[in-house]
């Protein structure tokens, strides 16, 4: 089956990869950048680089129109109500920490955080630190046989307690959308915010905020051919209100005393610093990229790539599969072999793909492994990548029994 991709051209570091006689399939962890990012950043530094929202001269004016621009930019990807719902921060961990340090407060002992099983640990240490902190209760949501968080366990175990839930819209190691309109409603009923990490989702197709009805929505920017160092906090504007302010320093500041300040509401009041500056212009110039492709075709592009890749695993004895991996991804491990050895030989063939525990460690060890290999997929890979992608596999696994 031939699967070409006609957006390959659009990132250059394909080529060279491909002049380097290397195949790039660790997608999930960082994406390759569109010519249109790399463009955005060299004009940027080239003609002037300068601070944001507290610059009188023009290359201030400059950065801060287009710093905001990608604000814009960021909240329409989203369909966000207003830019105000849109913070900076430097990645997803970091989103995910400002609000276990910004909700803090919310919270009683006794009270329960919700998670699942599948968690990213960026989406796990915050919310156990906090309950640590505060003498919380971390309940984890378990999964079905599929590698989706057991709806009818969940039903049970969010209750009168719960406070907060915080689920993966996509697993990163499992690649399963997870069932998160049900999820959201169980938790709104109990009246707890809810908190999707869309680290992995946001790059597969338009993800709508307000239809989602989440309280925040975090990603980062690496993942979604963007620059590297910044993330993206969305927060409906009554769940902001309540979020306290964690970092201090310039620019969130209203009024300053040598013995009291008052402080800016979001989203300034959450971006302390100077912030990434070039990177959001960068991620702006991404999502103007984005958003001038057929979704469509990404889609259907995406999905053949995906049908192309489970077939050739499953077509190799002795490959176990990891749940049941829907989009993007596929986590496996070989009877007899161990993934860090198997990722060894691939690499030594030219084949970039990740092996370990994907800092999903208690999910791994759910299964029983140390670790797996995961293969994921971005829009410029083609069939021709994964042809190189499975011939290395069998001559690795051929040296290895």
């Amino acid at each position: 089956m031939l699967v070409p991709s006609p957006w390959r051209a659009d990132f250059p570091a394909i080529a060279a990869l491909q002049r380097q006689d290397q195949t790039y399939l660790d997608n999930a962890a960082t994406t390759q950048k569109p010519q249109a990012l790399i463009d955005a950043l060299t004009h940027y530094y080239a003609n002037g680089a300068a601070n944001v929202h507290r610059a009188q001269h023009l290359p201030g004016a400059h950065a801060t129109q287009a710093f905001e621009d990608s604000r814009s930019k960021v909240a329409q990807w989203l369909n966000a109500g207003d830019i105000g719902q849109i913070v900076f921060t430097h990645g997803t961990t970091s989103a995910l920490n400002l609000l276990a340090y910004g909700l803090e407060h919310q919270f009683n002992p006794g009270d329960e955080l919700v998670i699942s099983a599948l968690e990213h640990h960026a989406n796990l240490l915050p919310w156990q630190q906090l309950a640590q902190r505060r003498d919380l209760k971390l309940v984890v949501l378990p999964l079905d046989a599929a590698g989706l968080i057991d709806l009818e366990a969940a039903a049970q175990l969010i209750g009168p307690r719960t406070r907060l839930l915080a689920v993966s819209q996509l697993s990163n190691v499992l690649g399963a959308w997870q069932p998160l309109p049900q999820l959201l409603a169980m938790a709104k009923a109990r009246q707890a915010l809810t908190v999707v990490d869309g680290a992995q989702g946001v790059v597969h197709g338009r993800h709508d905020v307000q239809a989602l009805g989440c309280d925040f929505y975090v990603f980062s920017s690496h993942k979604l051919y963007g620059p590297d160092g910044l993330g993206v906090l969305y927060g409906r504007n009554a769940a902001l209100q309540g979020l306290r302010h964690w970092q201090f320093g310039g620019e969130m500041v209203q009024d300053a005393e040598y013995q009291h300040a008052t402080f800016r509401p979001a989203p300034l009041g959450y971006e302390a610093g100077t912030p990434p500056i070039a990177s959001v212009i960068g991620l702006g110039a991404t999502l103007d990229y984005l958003a001038g492709l057929d979704q469509d075709a990404v889609a259907a592009h995406e999905a053949a790539l995906h049908d192309y890749l489970l077939h050739g695993l499953q077509a190799r004895k002795g490959i176990r599969l990891l749940g049941a991996p829907q989009l993007a991804l596929a986590s496996f491990v070989v009877d007899g072999v161990h993934n860090a050895d198997l990722a060894h030989l691939l690499t030594e063939q030219g084949i970039a793909v990740r092996a370990g525990h994907h800092c999903a460690m208690p999910l791994l060890k759910r299964f029983g492994l140390a670790g797996a290999i995961r293969v994921s997929l971005a829009l410029y890979n083609d069939s021709a990548d994964l042809e190189r992608f499975f011939e290395a596999l069998d001559q690795a696994l051929e040296m290895l029994r």
